[in-house]
């Protein structure tokens, strides 16, 4: 947005040429062109067309696969290297980077597993954390061992 400003505040209000303004703000004359036709403050966004990919025909594979993945423990779930060998073997014939993509997105869009968070509070009193440490001292040139206990308080975290 601020830069849009700039190039259109360029162009309008000090008349300078497009050329000028790409050279000014190493922006490319095509974009400068783009930007200055478009309408409203908005800048506008290179859309990619959706397109068919090799991975389109095997993706209910992939969904059903990782679907069940997701119920299994999290040690035995089949890998994105998996997944491309078993769609290999039914057919696939692009490579591994459009199924960790495939993957990738997935578990963006939410299929991992969701979490739960229970936030933990605590009256003053109520509760603490302790624990034993063994602690080395130097005194007088001498070394001793020292066994100290810490506590601290659930409530303020102050120890």
């Amino acid at each position: 947005m601020d830069m849009l400003g700039k190039v259109r505040r360029m162009r309008m209000r000090d008349s300078i040429s497009i050329s000028a303004i790409a050279k000014r703000t190493v922006l490319a004359r095509n974009t400068i062109k783009k930007w200055l036709k478009a309408a409203g403050s908005l800048v506008p966004k290179y859309l990619r067309a959706k397109d068919l990919r090799k991975i389109s025909s095997f993706e209910p594979v992939l969904l059903q696969a990782l679907k069940a993945a997701q119920l299994r423990h999290k040690d035995s779930r089949r890998m994105a290297r998996a997944l491309f060998v078993h769609i290999t073997a039914q057919g696939y014939r692009s490579g591994y980077s459009g199924v960790t993509d495939f993957v990738r997105a997935w578990r963006e869009q939410g299929g991992k597993a969701p979490k739960a968070f229970v936030p933990l509070f605590f009256e003053n009193g109520e509760a603490f954390q302790f624990d034993w440490s063994e602690e080395g001292l130097l005194v007088g040139g001498l070394f001793y061992k020292a066994q100290v206990s810490h506590m601290k308080l659930c409530a303020s975290r102050a120890f």
